[in-house]
């Protein structure tokens, strides 16, 4: 069983910075896949961004490419989404999600992922 819990989500203005991170438990997240979706009220949830197990491989959605980055600490057992030049369309919950099998990378479905911590508010005022 893997715990994830995200942290990080704030209000902040547009252009600002933020940096969301997920903190795993239970096990340790070194050969896991992981993930981060947002979701807005209304809203499916969409993949963000994702990285393999080695960090080797990473995905992002066309509209946070450049802006967004995804990292990992498999010592530390975090992941970390780091977010820059932030737009109001970018508010939404996200989400931290991880598995151990991608069929199809990068796994854009979060059906495709087992594990999901709570959700952390992201809010962006223009």
């Amino acid at each position: 069983q893997v715990q994830l819990v995200e942290s990080g989500g704030r209000l902040v203005q547009a252009g600002g910075s933020l940096r969301l991170s997920c903190a795993a438990s239970g096990r340790t997240i070194s050969t896991y896949a992981m993930a981060w979706f947002r979701q807005a009220p209304g809203k499916d949830r969409d993949l963000v961004a994702a990285i393999s197990w080695s960090g080797g491989r990473t995905y992002y959605a066309d509209s946070v490419k450049g802006r967004f980055t995804i990292s990992r600490n498999n010592a530390a057992n975090t992941v970390n989404l780091q977010m820059n030049s932030l737009k109001p369309e970018d508010t939404a919950v996200y989400y931290c999600a991880a598995d151990l099998t991608i069929s199809m990378w990068p796994g854009n479905l979060p059906r495709e992922y087992s594990y999901w911590g709570q959700g952390t508010q992201v809010t962006v005022s223009s």
